[in-house]
């Protein structure tokens, strides 16, 4: 009989499976598309020999994850490939702003902001742990005195607390002089499709801007899809199940399973339970975000970048300067679109030649649009890459687009293209999805919600399973046991 079922093969659901049939309960996972990995698939979308990622593209929030660290991507055959440059961020007349994963590197290449930039992250590079450790977590029992963290205490310097305030104020521009560092920055806290200057945005740049100078912003060889294979690989290996091509429609299916586990949005779960009143209404008020519009390019050749060292990164924001990237993310938070739309470009081909034939690359892109956009920004974001690299026309062999309404088709945790399952606002940050003080529990005994619509968030990074997942164990099954012990090699079932 079948103890646990998860339905979704996401990063999180898969996550929370892998820690049940470890625990040694019978698992089922039950995926709605015909392959699994939800937001983190690889698939020829363009042309034969062509591998594209179809959303998440590269992972340093993989890399630094206590759930992918306890797992060990590595010991399971994924190769995680680290670029030179984490970032880059060019601007107009062949410049540009590189994040390496060395810190000193990139201080030498801010010019007058280069002691800035250290002063902001060297101390979070330092204690990257910590960073990682309170924002990874369920926001509701922190690994360590959260206060100490924001605040520092004496002959510790790790203010968080003042870096993240800064940079969602005003006085986001006081620590630098010049015009590459304040672009660079921002380029990272557009990733939470939110106006860069707000809690979320801040909280986004300081965590990835880290993570970027600690083990860098990887791509998985062969793929994203090379991540799921493994965990769904070592949940079979555990006698773990995992069903495609079956959409749920209905909890009843599963009315004599102990824990159902949710990899879904919360507008799915409404769909498919008969919720009481009033968490059906706090669902209602759940808001669902920005949006972004997937573009990718087959390529006879390499990006021809006209800034010096972007053909060293794996991933570039393309908006131009910090003012322009401003400008973009309140058109789409006023749900316009923007003149100038905010790119994010990913070219695994730097350090991954599998991606495409020999000689050939790939561009994955994605702009920012608002929720529900029909628009094919294909034009727009070709034209924003080839004011950065003069020539790319030329070099495209053939293009596919997903708008930001087609989303759902691919994934239906993607509410009108909202890939962080929810807006990034400071209260949904903290309350995701309702204001309870356990999220991952819903008022129905033995269902809990693992996706992304719960702390600590969107990214590749499972926490978000094994947070549920150790909830369910302890509330329905009685394994006190924690999650981190059963992905450990000394863990025998």
């Amino acid at each position: 009989m079948t103890d646990a079922v998860v339905v979704g093969s996401g990063p999180n659901g898969l996550a929370a499976a892998v820690i049940l049939a470890r625990a040694g309960l019978e698992v089922e996972v039950y995926e709605a598309a015909d392959t699994i990995g939800g937001g983190c698939r690889t698939g020829e979308v363009t042309l034969p020999g062509f591998h594209h990622d179809l959303c998440a593209g590269a992972h340093p929030m993989a890399l630094a994850s206590p759930f992918f660290r306890a797992f060990d991507l590595a010991a399971h055959g994924v190769e995680l490939l680290a670029p030179q440059v984490s970032y880059a961020h060019p601007l107009d007349g062949g410049r540009a702003a590189l994040a390496w994963r060395d810190l000193e590197h990139t201080v030498d290449g801010l010019g007058r902001d280069g002691r800035a930039w250290q002063r902001l992250f060297g101390p979070l590079v330092r204690r990257w742990e910590d960073v990682v450790g309170l924002i990874m977590s369920d926001l509701r029992h922190p690994p360590l005195d959260p206060m100490e963290l924001l605040r520092g205490r004496p002959g510790i310097e790790l203010p968080l607390g003042p870096r993240l305030l800064e940079q969602a104020s005003p006085l986001w521009n006081l620590r630098f002089r010049e015009d590459l560092a304040p672009a660079l920055l921002t380029g990272v806290a557009t990733h939470a499709i939110r106006p860069p200057r707000s809690v979320a945005g801040a909280g986004v740049s300081l965590l990835l801007g880290t993570l970027a100078h600690v083990g860098g912003w990887p791509v998985p060889r062969g793929g994203s899809q090379a991540i799921m294979d493994a965990l769904a690989d070592d949940l079979k290996t555990h006698g773990g199940r995992v069903i495609t091509g079956h959409r749920v429609d209905s909890l009843d299916e599963f009315a004599d399973v102990r824990a159902v586990l949710l990899d879904i949005a919360p507008a799915e779960l409404q769909r498919i339970a008969t919720l009481p009143a009033r968490y059906n209404f706090a669902l209602d008020r759940f808001r669902y975000g920005g949006a972004a519009c997937k573009v990718d390019f087959a390529l006879s050749g390499p990006v021809p970048w006209q800034a010096r060292g972007c053909e060293r990164a794996g991933t570039l924001h393309l908006v131009g300067s910090r003012a322009e990237a401003v400008a973009a993310e309140k058109a789409v938070a006023a749900g316009r679109l923007a003149d100038n739309p905010y790119v994010l470009a990913i070219q695994p081909g730097v350090v991954d030649p599998t991606r495409a034939p020999e000689g050939k690359h790939t561009l994955y892109t994605y702009a920012h649009v608002p929720n529900g956009s029909t628009a094919d920004l294909t034009e727009a974001v070709t034209a924003q890459v080839e004011r950065f690299a003069p020539g790319f026309r030329d070099l495209v062999l053939a293009s596919n687009v997903r708008t930001a309404a087609s989303m759902p088709v691919y994934n239906s945790n993607y509410v009108g293209g909202d890939i962080s399952a929810g807006a990034m606002t400071l209260r949904q940050t903290v309350f995701r999805p309702a204001p309870r003080w356990n999220p991952y529990s819903t008022p129905m005994p033995g269902v809990y919600l693992c996706s992304s619509a719960t702390p600590p968030g969107p990214g590749v990074h499972g926490m978000n399973g094994y947070f549920a997942a150790r909830h369910a164990l302890r509330t329905e099954f009685g394994v006190p046991t924690d999650p981190f012990e059963l992905l450990t090699d000394h863990w025998r079932n």
